[in-house]
């Protein structure tokens, strides 16, 4: 529940890590099933938490995009009853520029215009953001996202899932100059994409051989796994970097807005604060709360519903990014 001066009145989260760890990543049938067991719990303890009856209520907000159709679904079919019995506006809701938009949460005041950049395990997107909403679609990854990246390549080292936290737990005891890994398109300044798939490739070569043979993730070396952790993560933070530099120069913001659940991580967080010194912008990240995912960010929804952006109850979902506007 957020007000409309984007303060959190109370924010729920049901995570479902402990049903998609056996997986070693996010089963859409298994991750819809959760949904429905737990979105009407959800809604009550957030109401109970934030003090509120069904009856206060100024609007429902609900994402419709990107993300997977099965769980969408169920959360729009949640909002839409709740928007007709209390005849209330519905607002649709970007899921990847309610990442964004949870940097303007946190710092209480305007960030914008400013280059976005969300980092999670289904997206690597950047954006241009010249308002709270409306943002450009500038580039994102051909392949795997950052995050995704994280997962198959802890699950290569014989790590834990997730795969962000433990590939950046292995790390803290390796040497991220180890192994040379390859960084796409990081010179290619007009080239605003990502490309993690052939990083990831190269990890499992270095440990498997090339062609990959079978081998015993458990007899891996404790200092070779940290090494590759390491060097693995510098990889994708350089790139990362590199290309948040890029937009920044090309549409001359001075403002850098990152969300998502890969901003958890230190040596990203760190290399940010280097940017933003070196080069004279400001950074805005949001709490930890904030960059995994949760409905708190969704509280873009005052944004569109001051201009008059909301939908009937023929609204669908899907599954792809937003078009670039």
């Amino acid at each position: 529940m957020i007000d409309e001066q984007l303060q959190v009145l109370s924010s729920v989260v049901a995570s479902q890590t402990k049903l998609h760890r056996r997986f070693g990543g996010v089963v859409p049938e298994v991750a819809s099933r959760a949904h429905v067991q737990q979105i009407l719990p959800v809604i009550d303890e957030a109401l109970r938490l934030a003090a509120t009856r069904l009856e206060d209520l100024a609007a429902i907000s609900v994402v419709t995009h990107p993300g997977l159709v099965g769980s969408l679904l169920v959360g729009l079919t949640a909002a839409k009853s709740l928007a007709m019995l209390l005849g209330i506006p519905l607002v649709p809701v970007n899921h990847i520029e309610a990442h964004i938009y949870a940097c303007r949460m946190q710092a209480a005041r305007d960030v914008f215009p400013a280059i976005g950049l969300v980092v999670s395990g289904g997206h690597t997107n950047l954006y241009d953001c010249p308002e709270p909403i409306g943002f450009e679609l500038l580039g994102s990854t051909i392949d795997d996202a950052a995050g995704e990246a994280f997962d198959k390549v802890a699950a290569i080292l014989g790590l834990d899932y997730p795969g962000g936290p433990a590939i950046q737990r292995a790390a803290a005891a390796g040497n991220p100059k180890a192994f040379r890994f390859p960084r796409s398109f990081l010179r290619e300044a007009q080239r605003l994409e990502f490309s993690f798939s052939g990083l990831k490739t190269a990890v499992l070569y270095e440990v498997a051989g090339t062609p990959p043979a079978e081998y015993d993730r458990k007899a891996l070396a404790p200092q070779y796994v940290a090494d590759l952790a390491a060097s693995f993560q510098e990889a994708v933070v350089d790139v990362l970097i590199a290309k948040c530099r890029q937009a920044l120069a090309a549409r001359g913001r001075k403002a850098l807005c990152v969300g998502g659940g890969v901003v958890a991580n230190t040596r990203f967080r760190e290399r940010l604060a280097t940017l933003a010194a070196e080069d004279g912008i400001e950074v805005f990240i949001p709490p930890l709360s904030l960059c995994t995912d949760n409905a708190a960010m969704s509280a873009v929804a005052w944004e569109l519903l001051h201009r008059g952006q909301t939908a009937g109850l023929d609204l669908d979902v899907a599954a792809g990014l937003v078009r670039k506007r």
